[in-house]
């Protein structure tokens, strides 16, 4: 009896650990399910680039991997989706 319950609350404190995207990030990470190959936007609806804080959150939780470098703007952070970030905007 005592395994299940250790086991059990083995389940929960993983699940409490495991970070979730906040709004930004869910709105930022969602723009790429509309795009071939996950490609995610460098600005938002209104024309205003994403943070890169939150972008390079996003990559550091795994939800989104960088594409490739820009020579022309080395500083633009261009990423596409994860299968991770994918499993994340599923999950409430």
């Amino acid at each position: 009896m005592s395994d299940s319950i250790d086991k059990s609350l083995s389940v929960a404190k993983r699940r409490l650990k495991t970070p979730r995207p906040t709004n930004v990030q869910r709105i930022y990470l969602m723009r790429g399910l509309q795009q071939p190959g996950g490609k995610l936007p460098l600005f938002d609806v209104d024309g205003q680039r994403y943070k890169a804080q939150t972008i390079q959150s996003c990559i550091k939780n795994g939800w989104c991997e960088h594409w490739f470098r820009n020579p022309a703007k080395p500083d633009w952070l261009v990423c596409k989706l994860t299968e991770q970030g994918r499993k994340a905007l599923k999950s409430k």
